[in-house]
Order: C-alpha cells, then structure tokens, then sequence
C-alpha cells in the first residue's frame, strides 16, 4: 500500500488499484508501443503536455521520467486497464505542495473514450488519494474548453472553484481548478 511522507511524497512502493471494473497498475516495459497508440493523438495534444507526435522515442523518455518521479516520490502514473493488463488510459496523481492537496489528471486514448473509464479511473484514484493518503483535498486543473473533462469532472463529483484560472508549463490554455465534493456520491452511485 502506497502511503505519504512526511513531505506529502508518495512511497515508490509498487501499487494496483481495483474497483469499478477497472485496474489501475504502473507502466512497464512492454506498454511502450500502447503508450504510441494512446497518446499520439490530437485531443491529447491538445489538452495535455504531451505533443504530437508521441512515438516510440516520445513514450521511452516518458515511461523513464514516470518511473524517476515515482522513485523520487514525486507522481503516481497508473495505467488505466479492465483486465489489469491492456492500457486504455492513464491517470496521475501528484501533491500539489499545499498540506494535505493532491491534483490528479488523465487522458483515454481515443479508441477508448465514451466508456466512463476516466470518471472510473478519478473515482477510484480520488478514494485512493483520501483512504491511503489521508489527503484533505483533491483537485483537477481543466482547460476552460475542455468540455468532456468537465463532464468527467461533474461525473466524479468535482465542483468548478472561483479560485483564479493558472498558467502551466505545457498548458496551452488557463487551467481552472475543480475540487471533489468528498460528502458527495459519483453519479454512477447516485439514487436515479
């Protein structure tokens, strides 16, 4: 089980998250040629750090940086599968350097999309992030036209803040910021 220093540092312990028909598990090796099929695409251009074109030399460099900052406590990088062994997505976790903050982000490779597997993945990783972590509060940094974000947002129970938007290194756009209502249950769970 992965748990904080007293820095906020997430432990390089292995993990795997499992629930809401999904596994959540670290990258390897042999997941290069997905990372390629993933994340060379336009939408993730567009939204996320990650250019275009993302191949094989783009997805090493990646995969190597993940694994340095997982060992540095700095990011959790996860794999979004639902056989814990295909990546169809990935979700990050990382503090924020505020007590007790953690930011999460994702990207679903576009053969992927439309399955709720992005509002399953922050479902799970923001429980992870209060249960394992003791995190006080989750927040997601979203373009202000990313439009199916906000609805995997609203989805997992994050509210739109009135804090400022902020500038990112690697954001194309000013980046909002939205909280996770934590009283509140993900709309998949809700009554109907």
């Amino acid at each position: 089980m992965t748990t904080t220093s007293k820095g906020g540092a997430i432990s390089p312990a292995p993990i795997q998250l499992t629930g809401s028909a999904l596994i959540l598990r670290e990258w390897d090796e042999a997941d290069v040629p997905a990372m390629v099929e993933l994340f060379d695409d336009p939408a993730v251009d567009r939204w996320t750090p990650l250019r275009a074109p993302f191949d094989q030399a783009a997805a090493r460099a990646y995969l190597d940086l993940a694994r340095q900052r997982r060992a540095q406590g700095h990011r959790l990088q996860l794999a979004i599968t639902t056989d814990g062994r295909q990546p169809l997505g990935e979700i990050l976790l990382f503090p924020t350097g505020a007590p007790g903050e953690v930011e999460l982000a994702y990207a679903v490779g576009a053969a992927h999309r439309g399955q709720g597997l992005a509002s399953r993945a922050v479902q799970l990783i923001t429980a992870y992030a209060y249960d394992s972590l003791a995190a006080t509060h989750v927040i997601l940094r979203i373009s202000a036209g990313n439009t199916p974000s906000a609805a995997v947002a609203h989805d997992a129970c994050f509210h739109l803040t009135p804090a400022p938007p902020i500038s990112r290194a690697g954001a194309r756009d000013p980046l909002h910021t939205w909280l996770h209502g934590r009283s509140e249950q993900p709309i998949t769970e809700r009554s109907r």
